[in-house]
């Protein structure tokens, strides 16, 4: 019971690291903007991710059972996998770059399972799982990100060319604090949900393992036999995310919202509504999206039309570099971490 503790204290703080370190996600372009102040986009922020976590379970699903063969997976798998997401989350944090905490866990969690299963690749479910749901996506949604922000502002540029600057961001202005909300509910809506997906397993690995055999009758519920989220799972990690958000990420949001491209409002509504568009996709389809891919590409989209040039691409490679390097990076946190707890004698 003890190392069951253990690991949803540590799901839960990675879950509060998420919050904060992908504020910017949901945040960056209506605080650059100057739309909201910090504190009241922070505050829109976390209770749209709140709502948008406590809908639906299907990326959840894919998570827990999705990407990686279950009976190799120990709560020491389960644990190692999550201090891989968290050492590379407070790296990138630290470095203002905004990495992917989607891939980071999934990262953590191929690498763990790899070293619990002796290093047989057979555990990884490529075909049906990784591919068409992390790799796939991984590659395809900055692409979408980019051209589907560059079609959108191409349209409200066409739409627009008359009006005063004025005129154009006064109504921007408002509509954009409906396509921040849209994206902290998107946002909510696929990134919550990964936790979920952690604690689900954990739970139905402790509850294989026998861990949970002697619990008293009021504790029953933490009984899963069959893999599923259960609701306390679900509003747990929608606080804790929640939480997370509201204390802020000023670092990554610097990047987003300042370093990458100067926005006004009618760039901020598109980029946010093209990558809220992507990410809701995504979240119905079970797929664990990349949301920081999603709104950092469409703002590069959106600002290619403003100006080519008024992207700073040197910055757009530092965020690359980041993206390519998270899984692997993740991967190999995650696989010598459970290497040394099992040298600790910790299975």
């Amino acid at each position: 019971m003890t190392i069951f503790l253990i690991v949803l204290l540590t799901a839960l703080v990675f879950e509060y690291i998420n919050g904060f370190h992908d504020a910017a996600n949901a945040i960056a372009t209506v605080v650059s903007t100057k739309v909201l102040t910090p504190r009241q986009a922070i505050a829109l922020a976390a209770f749209f991710n709140l709502v948008g976590a406590l809908m639906g379970t299907a990326v959840a699903s894919t998570i827990g059972k999705g990407l990686v063969d279950t009976s190799y997976v120990s709560m020491i798998t389960i644990f190692s996998a999550l201090v891989g997401a968290i050492v590379w989350n407070l790296l990138t944090w630290w470095l203002g770059l905004p990495s992917s905490s989607s891939h980071a866990l999934i990262g953590g969690l191929c690498g763990a399972a790899l070293a619990s299963a002796h290093g047989d690749w057979n555990v990884l479910h490529w075909s049906t799982g990784l591919w068409p749901k992390v790799v796939l996506p991984m590659l395809t949604s900055p692409v979408i990100g980019f051209f589907g922000g560059a079609f959108l502002m191409f349209v409200l540029t066409m739409c627009i060319h008359r009006l005063t600057p004025r005129t154009v961001n006064g109504v921007f202005g408002k509509l954009q604090l409906a396509s921040a909300a849209f994206m902290g509910h998107s946002h909510g809506s696929n990134d919550a949900q990964k936790t979920m997906g952690i604690i689900a397993l954990a739970l139905f690995t402790g509850t294989k393992a026998g861990v949970f055999a002697d619990l008293p009758a009021w504790a029953a519920f933490l009984r899963t036999p069959e893999f599923k989220v259960d609701q306390w799972v679900v509003i747990a990690c929608a606080l804790t995310m929640a939480a997370g958000t509201a204390a802020g990420g000023w670092r990554i949001i610097r990047t987003m919202g300042h370093k990458m491209v100067k926005l006004q409002p009618v760039h901020g509504f598109a980029a946010e509504t093209t990558a809220a568009l992507v990410i809701q996709g995504a979240s119905g389809l079970g797929i664990p999206l990349s949301t920081t891919h999603a709104i950092s590409t469409s703002i590069m989209g959106v600002g290619a039309v403003k100006r080519f040039g008024a992207v700073k691409w040197g910055v757009v490679e530092r965020i690359v570099w980041a993206w390519i390097f998270t899984l692997p990076a993740c991967g190999l946190v995650g696989y010598l971490t459970m290497m040394l707890c099992r040298s600790l004698g910790l299975k």
